[in-house]
């Protein structure tokens, strides 16, 4: 008889990833109940997406190094038929082509990575394989590996374009792709963090790899008129602070933006359709130094909240530090509009949900961390010169958001023009994605 108790792991990782991908899949079935209305291929996108969750669930308890890449496979490829769920419309056909390259690509990528650690190590299990140390510098090739495999799957740059190429995907595909799978990268890198705490230089090049995606994902999310579009470009950013979390060494705290994240995206996504509905609000940028002094200080406290509420010390002379600077950044970006119109009301309430907010947000990082302890997964690594320099960036990025733009400036510069026209054109789809016509769809 088989005894398949081996192949399979259940610790509260995989117990939070099914979770979140449960409560998304039952909000998106109940949406597709109205949404694929009529549609002659329901039952199709049903029974595909019913084999994508069963294969997630699965797959986030695999403990069996090859069991966990087959497993991988399966679901990039349930996902790819999904994204084509028009097999006559061509642009779909398309996208969902692109994405097989990518997929197989980063298939690779993890399946070098996982050779590797099978052959230094003899192990074939995930947990047995993480509870001794690794001493052979292969670790290191194999941890990189898995490095390029997360980036294909998370949609972090280069390796972006499959992502801003699927948005001609049923809205429901859609969800599921950038509120579960897109996050498959996170998944990754939080099961094998004890192995990868071990490396220093390793964890540097994901912090600077996800701080790149990062930024390009926010300032490319701005130039978008398209709301899908928009919306891919942030779940690109978003990836990207993921990613820039698990280089700090603070995987928890990177699982914690994964779930909020994948919940509020598939809000968006499910929301969409609406977008146009919207009552557009003028933020009146860029802001007064008053309004943005203001501002700053309901972000401070928000800050200040988030570390009291999350046990992180607001002065940590650790990598945390980046963690509660941003918080304060978010926070002081999420007052602004509530002090938008000059009033002195407003001052205390900006300042209240500001706090409350970074309260929210520290309890729910919490949490998570809690549940996670035992898989001793948390770590800040000490400050250095990279990890300054990003949060130099990251600043002066926001801060050029902000003050960059001026009412009386009638003429921009030419270079700026130039800058702006390749990081537009470097944003958009595959041209085999795009409808160009009506006609061109096939119902």
């Amino acid at each position: 008889m088989l005894d398949i108790e081996p192949l399979f792991h259940i610790d509260n990782l995989s117990l939070i990833m099914m979770g979140l991908v449960g409560f998304v899949t039952i909000s998106i079935v109940s949406f597709s109940s109205r949404y694929l209305k009529g549609d002659r291929k329901q039952s199709f996108f049903y029974l595909n997406l019913a084999i994508l969750i069963s294969i997630i669930f699965i797959m986030v308890s695999a403990d069996h190094l090859f069991l966990l890449l087959v497993l991988w496979a399966a679901s990039n490829y349930f996902l790819t038929r999904l994204m084509r769920h028009k097999r006559e419309w061509e642009a779909a056909r398309q996208s969902s082509i692109l994405a097989i390259k990518n997929f197989g690509l980063g298939l690779i990528f993890l399946g070098s990575s996982f050779s590797i650690l099978y052959i230094v190590t003899g192990e074939t299990s995930i947990q047995i394989m993480l509870s001794k140390p690794i001493e052979t510098p292969w670790v290191i090739i194999s941890g990189l590996l898995m490095l390029l495999a997360t980036m294909t799957q998370s949609a972090l740059w280069p390796f972006h374009r499959w992502l801003t190429s699927s948005l001609n995907s049923p809205t429901p595909v859609s969800a599921i792709m950038h509120a579960g799978l897109v996050n498959g990268g996170g998944f990754i890198l939080a099961r094998f963090a004890p192995m990868l705490l071990e490396q220093p230089v390793t964890l540097n090049i994901i912090f600077i790899t996800g701080v790149i995606t990062a930024t390009l994902g926010i300032l490319w999310k701005l130039m978008q008129s398209d709301v899908k579009r928009m919306l891919a470009c942030s779940t690109m950013g978003q990836m990207g602070f993921m990613i820039a979390q698990c280089g700090l060494g603070l995987f928890p705290a990177a699982v914690a933006h994964l779930c909020w994240h994948g919940l509020f995206k598939a809000y968006l996504f499910l929301a969409s359709g609406s977008a146009a509905q919207e009552q557009r609000l003028d933020l009146e940028y860029p802001p007064s130094l008053k309004h943005f002094s203001m501002a700053l200080i309901g972000g401070a406290l928000g800050a200040y909240m988030f570390s009291l509420t999350s046990g992180k010390n607001i002065f940590a002379a650790d990598t945390t530090l980046l963690l509660i600077l941003l918080a304060m950044i978010a926070g002081t970006q999420f007052a602004l509009p509530i002090l938008r119109r000059h009033s002195l009301v407003k001052i205390p309430l900006a300042t209240l949900v500001t706090a409350l907010i970074g309260a929210l947000y520290g309890l729910s990082m919490c949490f998570i961390e809690q549940l996670l302890t035992p898989l001793a997964i948390s770590n800040p690594q000490p400050l250095n010169g990279l990890h300054l320099l990003a949060l130099f960036v990251l600043t002066g990025a926001w801060l050029a958001i902000l003050f960059g733009r001026h009412p009386k400036q009638k003429q921009i510069p030419t270079w700026m023009l130039k800058i702006y026209v390749r990081m537009l054109n470097a944003s958009q789809p595959h041209p085999k994605t795009v409808t160009a016509h009506r006609n061109q769809y096939q119902f």
